[in-house]
């Protein structure tokens, strides 16, 4: 069954918070901030500044996406949550989404994505799956969470 991305609606946030709680690759404090930003496009839409679209397989919310352009740039963008249902673990969602947001992107004069990440063990799969899409490490800023934790930028041109 095809994957299908659509805008996120008021009724899939516990859906959303389900998945990120269940991946376990996010803190307590990452899934808060997460929610708020929800909570925010829920609110203002696009007016927000971040766009939010969900995956859907076989009828059910299997992960999402929330990105936006970088204030103060030219077509620089962040992806700021990417999170796939656990469950679905697999089956192409995050390549799906992460491919989806990279095409509507270019259509708005994007050319440049970035992500950060932390560099601690808890996001190693996410770190690999930025590298595995051709995305580039452009920067480290050493204890930047906390001591030991980097902050990690990856940057794709498109």
């Amino acid at each position: 069954m095809p994957i299908i991305i659509r805008p996120l609606l008021a009724g899939d946030r516990p859906d959303i918070v389900r998945i990120l709680e269940g991946t376990q690759a996010f803190t307590p404090v990452d899934v808060q901030v997460a929610i708020e930003l929800l909570d925010c496009y829920l609110e203002a839409g696009i007016g927000s500044g971040y766009h939010i679209w969900l995956a859907e397989l076989d009828g059910r919310a299997a992960g999402y996406i929330c990105y936006g352009p970088t204030p103060l740039t030219t077509g620089t963008w962040d992806v700021y949550w990417i999170a796939t249902d656990p469950d679905l673990k697999g089956h192409g969602i995050g390549t799906a989404l992460l491919n989806f947001a990279e095409q509507e992107i270019r259509q708005a004069a994007g050319r440049m994505i970035l992500i950060e990440t932390a560099s601690n063990p808890l996001y190693l799969e996410a770190r690999r799956f930025y590298l595995a899409r051709g995305y580039i490490i452009v920067s480290s800023i050493p204890d930047f969470y906390s001591p030991g934790d980097n902050k990690i930028t990856f940057r794709k041109l498109i």
